[in-house]
């Protein structure tokens, strides 16, 4: 049996203050570590703790597209918080990786030169960013109308103390198009981390569940504590079917409300043979007939002048 940790950093952020925000993370990454994990993977946009610009963009009359002046002052001053690869908030958790051995999903929001991304930093072991991948779904009705969307899926290779292992990524909204999910099983995804923002009800907890069933993958998701959300970081494995054929709960844990490091144990061995094994994933796919799920037309009812494309 080769099992591999993650810790689910499950937090509560200090507002916008990047050197708290920095600090106490650096503190869940070593709590981690001493709990044996060897991926510790953040929230959403921790540099900044998913902190709204205003007020505003939490009502329900928000209006990305129309800002007035002092709404607009606000969100060019909360996108000037974006950092680089370079950047020293991001530099301190390359150095923590590689003190602790432990790969770090670190989460921020990036600079770009169009406007910042919301970004997820997978950094290897050793210190090194082995894989950037920045949200695509963004939500184009709230505040995030401020970011430029990322433009793809990516999967690396992890080097990890149980070997190689294929580590995709997807990031809270990403949660809702089973499209995110499906394209990383098919570009080889063993486990998906996904960094989260918001309440996780019974239904994006059945969702959660439903990805991981239908693409043969583990999942891992680390949300934010109460309060800003309700906590409930959680991790499920894909094996539906127990060594009899019987139904199994593939839920490997799932957090309470409060703050804490949540360990999730996926046994690789167990994963791996049940994927070349079982009938969903890529095996039985009819892909000649899935056309119209690239079409970039959108019909009635589901037009949104705000959304981006």
């Amino acid at each position: 049996m080769s099992l591999l940790k993650i810790a689910l950093l499950q937090m509560t952020p200090c507002g916008a203050d990047q050197a708290a925000n920095l600090r106490k993370g650096d503190d869940f990454c070593r709590q981690a570590r001493q709990l044996g994990a060897g991926i510790a993977l953040f929230p959403e946009m921790w540099n900044i703790g998913y902190t709204p610009y205003s007020d505003r963009v939490l009502a329900d009359d928000y209006d990305p597209l129309n800002l007035d002046p002092e709404e607009r002052q606000q969100r060019e001053a909360w996108q000037a918080q974006a950092v680089g690869p370079e950047d020293e908030f991001v530099v301190h958790f390359k150095k923590l990786a590689r003190e602790l051995e432990m790969a770090i999903a670190l989460t921020y929001l990036e600079k770009w030169p169009s406007a910042p991304r919301n970004t997820v930093s997978l950094i290897d072991r050793h210190g090194d960013i082995v894989l950037t991948y920045a949200k695509v779904h963004t939500c184009d009705f709230s505040l995030e109308a401020a970011c430029a969307p990322g433009d793809d899926f990516y999967v690396c290779n992890l080097d990890t103390a149980q070997g190689q292992v294929k580590i995709g990524a997807m990031i809270c909204y990403d949660r809702e198009f089973p499209e995110s999910a499906r394209i990383l099983m098919l570009k080889g995804a063993e486990i998906i981390l996904i960094p989260n923002a918001c309440e996780l009800e019974q239904h994006r907890l059945a969702q959660f569940k439903t990805r991981a069933y239908e693409n043969m993958v583990g999942l891992a998701l680390a949300n934010y504590a109460a309060p800003p959300n309700n906590g409930h970081s959680s991790a499920v494995d894909p094996i539906v079917f127990d060594e009899q054929g019987r139904s199994r709960d593939t839920l490997i844990i799932e957090a309470g409300e409060r703050e804490g490091v949540y360990l999730a144990e996926f046994d690789l061995t167990a994963l791996r043979s049940y994927r070349e094994q079982e009938a969903w994933g890529n095996a039985y796919r009819k892909p000649r007939s899935y056309g119209l799920l690239t079409s970039p037309i959108v019909e009635y009812p589901f037009i949104r002048k705000e959304a981006r494309r």
